[in-house]
């Protein structure tokens, strides 16, 4: 039995924690701040196996040179000179071609069965309730230039064995009768799935807390006693000795990594979310309002919209005008779901852990004997946490693991 210090609180985090307990192991986690502020409690709660194309591909350069002239557009670029967002934009715009997407969609597909297997599994455990729904998912558009895209889209899923069906606007109104919706078309996605992530992250901490394994929060490490090429103690409000560490911190994990003398590419992407109360019998499916880039998910009788990818490094403000874009977008696919402008206070935002080739960081450093890196899965944190959770807790193990681990290397841009 290993002792093992995860720093991190979010999804990622936890899932390590719970994989890692469940294998035998000692576990202590250690989160800079309060684990309910983290960026996994607002997230949209989508479980998406349909995800099998990386942020980085073919056209998205463009398509966000041209988002960036709208100040309420869906993405945006915070620009400053920075070595590290410059290092960031040159490496995706290498990785944006054809061939790496063809590459990463059998590595995303097999991650995302992966974690839906372990949560249909997560699921039916006794006190594990955290609304998980199989109703799919909806890609919602407008135009017939999108209805082009998305029936290529709808092809490369079936190519790559994730189930896609393209619906015209009819066949999209007869799968959600209770709320009129607008729009050209959609590709539907059978085998996605949603959740309320709220819940499942406070099932998993009073899960662990009561199988006592150690949540240390308001814990910021600070830095780390080394031997050689071991580390032997995480520094964080005092010293813990350690037999492995795993690096599970988000989008301050560059930081983390850095303490090491680890470099790792990596930028935050902010999102924004708010609720609708009260809005039950109305959205059934959720859904992603293609040409919006936001996102609507039913969460418990509520109403989640999400949105907006804004490269600002770790800076944590809210801007308006980005959560404007969201709630001015909706009523163009819902026209009779009365959405007003959010007050600032009731806006929850998030910093996604953004890699450049739009692939998980999952697996160990060659720098050290006993560090394994679980970070960078960008928007896809809630949807991939279990399956990263159990391949780290396989990887201190020395055990088999579930998927070829390659694609993902933390090291692959050292």
């Amino acid at each position: 039995m290993a002792h093992v210090g995860v720093i991190g609180g979010g999804i990622i985090g936890l899932c390590s924690a719970y994989y890692l307990h469940k294998a035998g192991h000692k576990v202590t986690l250690f989160e800079q701040a309060h684990i309910a502020n983290g960026c996994s409690f607002g997230n949209a709660g989508m479980i998406v196996p349909s995800h099998i194309v990386p942020l980085a591909q073919p056209g998205m350069i463009a398509k966000g040179l041209r988002w960036m002239l709208k100040s309420t557009s869906p993405f945006y670029v915070k620009p400053r000179l920075d070595a590290e967002l410059l290092l960031w934009g040159w490496l995706f715009y290498k990785h944006s071609t054809p061939e790496h997407v063809e590459r990463s969609i059998p590595v995303l597909r097999d991650l995302s069965f992966l974690s839906k297997r372990l949560y249909q599994a997560l699921a039916t455990r006794d006190g594990f309730s955290f609304g998980w729904q199989e109703r799919g998912l909806f890609m919602l558009y407008k135009t017939v230039a999108a209805e082009h895209e998305m029936a290529e889209e709808a092809e490369i899923a079936n190519r790559a064995g994730v189930e896609a069906q393209l619906l015209n606007g009819k066949q999209v109104q007869e799968l959600e009768p209770h709320v009129r919706v607008t729009v050209q078309g959609a590709v539907y996605y059978p085998g996605d799935a949603h959740l309320n992530p709220n819940e499942l992250m406070l099932a998993l901490v009073d899960y662990l807390r009561q199988e006592g394994v150690t949540i240390l929060e308001n814990h910021p490490v600070t830095g780390f006693g080394t031997s050689g090429a071991r580390i032997t103690t995480v520094h964080a409000r005092g010293s813990f000795e350690i037999d492995e560490v795993v690096i599970a911190g988000g989008a301050w994990s560059p930081g983390i990594a850095q303490q090491l003398g680890l470099s790792l590419p990596l930028q935050g992407g902010k999102g924004y979310s708010f609720m609708l109360p009260g809005a039950v019998n109305d959205i059934q499916i959720p859904a992603i309002m293609l040409e919006a880039r936001a996102t609507a998910t039913p969460i418990g009788g509520n109403l989640r919209f999400a949105g907006t990818l804004e490269v600002a490094g770790t800076d944590m403000s809210v801007n308006m005008n980005r959560v404007r874009g969201i709630a001015e977008s909706i009523n163009q696919y819902y026209p009779d779901i009365r959405v007003d402008m959010p007050v600032a206070d009731s806006v929850w935002r998030g910093l996604r852990p953004c890699s450049p080739d739009g692939l998980p960081y999952i697996g160990r450093t060659k720098r050290y004997d006993n560090v394994v890196l679980a970070t960078g899965h960008g928007m896809m944190g809630v949807s991939l946490g279990p399956a990263t959770g159990k391949l780290v807790s396989e990887l201190i193990d020395n055990s088999p693991q579930s998927m070829e681990l390659t694609a993902f290397n933390p090291d692959r841009f050292a």
